[in-house]
């Protein structure tokens, strides 16, 4: 699996239901800009709103789309571990190159049930794993003595770090060799300078050579061209949490012209306040 810049995709819907030509479409310009790789059914594509037929649905059609020319991390996280082992079973059934599994949300589990609900998706699936740490949406985080544990594994490959804590990162790579890619794109580059290879990344589903270009001058070294581009995206990335992520990427995208369809509730449009002001940051950052 490619280090750099993979994609947290969007999800088009239309009329209510997905838009495989957008979503196939989307897939293709990915391509084209030199995207590392793609994660179709993260948070940013709406995971938490689509049935299990709609999520099989979009794995199929990335997986089919990409043809191999680029990594799909397919999303098949749960909070029920029976369920996480069928959507990563069926990832792995349709071709895509290793998966990413959440924490388990709502139900809380303890640092024990956390271990042993990604060692067994890890052990019982074969398909490389990419742990995926968010706090803020799960209500509990991986400890660096936990996912110490799971890095024995050899199906756990990497993690996604989205606890906003270069501490945290550290921790983790000090005690293991796991691949870890930033969950927050202002924070790549801090988190790039402490052993981070990377960024699953919002902002690339509008400005993939923009973020490719700051985490390629990161893992050249050239500080002082990665800084200068972290700088020159800090608005963006800022501007993609106006609101709940993603509609203010959704939004970013149809104001320059990309249709991306709807939301699915309980996601809605952005409030005019903060749409004026997301206009004005892509107006600023030459993109609109």
């Amino acid at each position: 699996m490619r280090e750099g810049v993979l994609t947290a995709m969007i999800t088009p819907f239309r009329d209510d239901r997905v838009d495989e030509q957008l979503l196939c479409a989307h897939v293709e310009a990915q391509i084209a800009a030199g995207i590392d790789g793609l994660v179709p059914v993260g948070t940013t594509g709406e995971s938490p709103t689509l049935d299990h037929d709609e999520h099989r649905l979009v794995i199929e059609r990335v997986v089919a789309t990409a043809a191999g020319r680029t990594p799909v991390v397919a999303g098949t996280g749960s909070n029920a571990t029976a369920e996480a082992l069928a959507l990563t079973r069926h990832a792995k059934e349709v071709g895509a190159d290793a998966a990413l599994v959440v924490n388990p949300y709502y139900n809380k589990p303890t640092q024990e049930g956390l271990y042993r609900h990604f060692r067994t998706i890890a052990d019982e699936v074969g398909l490389p794993v990419i742990l995926y740490n968010i706090p803020g949406r799960t209500g509990v985080a991986l400890a660096p003595e936990t996912v110490e544990r799971l890095a024995e594994s050899p199906n756990v490959v990497g993690i996604k770090e989205a606890t906003a804590s270069m501490d945290n990162a550290s921790e983790i790579a000090t005690r293991t060799n796991l691949r870890i890619f930033s969950g927050d794109d202002s924070l790549t580059l801090p988190l790039m300078s402490v052993g981070g290879v990377g960024v699953i990344s919002v902002l690339s589903n509008l400005a993939p050579e923009r973020v490719k270009a700051m985490v390629t001058a990161a893992r050249d070294n050239d500080l002082a061209t990665a800084r200068e581009r972290h700088q020159a995206l800090f608005p963006l990335f800022r501007a993609m949490f106006l609101e709940t992520n993603p509609i203010p990427i959704k939004t970013a995208m149809g104001l320059c012209g990309h249709d991306t369809g709807e939301m699915r509730l309980p996601l809605c449009p952005m409030a005019e306040e903060n749409r004026t002001k997301l206009e004005a940051t892509l107006r600023a950052a030459r993109l609109l």
